[in-house]
C-alpha cells in the first residue's frame, strides 16, 4: 500500500521489516517457550500499528474515490438534498454504498480485490454483510449477493 501512495521503496523496507521480523517469548511458571515468529499481519500491541492501519485506510479510501471518479461507483444519497456517500470507515468497519445494480456490485469485489493485492489485508467475506433499501426487489438482491458467496440479502 506504502509503494502504491508513492512512498520511496526503502523507507518501505524498513517499515516492514519493523513489522515482519518480530519474534516472542512466553514466560510462564519461570519457564521460557519461544521463541514465537507471528507469520502475517500487523500485530495488535505494535506501536506502529495504527500509523500503518491509517495509511492502509487512506490507500483503500483513495480508491474507492477513483472508483467514483471513474464513474464505477455512484454511491447512494440517504435523504433528499443530502451528499451522496460512497464510503464511511470507522476503526476496522467499512461501509461502502453503492447502487442495486450487478455493474456495481462487480465494482466492488474488483475494487475490494485490488485493495487487497495492494495491501496484503483479506477481505472476510464471512462477517461482511450486504444491505438494501426497502424497494430493491428479493430477485436483484439474491443476483448481487451471488458473487459474493453471501447466502442471505
Amino acid at each position: 500500500m506504502m509503494l502504491r501512495m508513492g512512498f520511496h521503496p526503502r523507507w518501505v523496507d524498513l517499515m516492514m521489516a519493523t513489522v515482519m521480523n518480530v519474534k516472542y517469548t512466553v514466560v510462564h511458571s519461570g519457564r521460557s517457550m519461544g521463541p514465537i515468529t507471528p507469520t502475517r499481519g500487523i500485530r495488535q500491541g505494535d506501536p506502529l500499528s495504527p500509523y500503518l492501519f491509517l495509511l492502509c485506510a487512506e490507500g483503500f479510501s483513495s480508491l474507492i474515490k477513483q472508483f467514483e471518479r471513474n464513474g464505477e461507483l455512484k454511491g447512494c444519497k440517504v435523504a433528499n438534498g443530502a451528499p451522496t456517500i460512497s464510503h464511511m470507515l470507522f476503526a476496522d468497519d467499512s461501509y461502502i454504498y453503492c447502487r442495486a445494480t450487478e455493474e456495481e456490485a462487480q465494482n466492488v469485489l474488483r475494487l475490494l480485490n485490488l485493495f487487497e493485492a495492494a495491501s496484503g489485508q483479506r477481505v472476510n467475506y464471512a462477517k461482511s454483510s450486504i444491505f438494501f433499501s426497502a424497494n430493491t426487489p428479493m430477485d436483484l438482491r439474491r443476483q448481487i449477493v451471488q458473487p459474493f458467496g453471501n447466502g442471505s440479502c
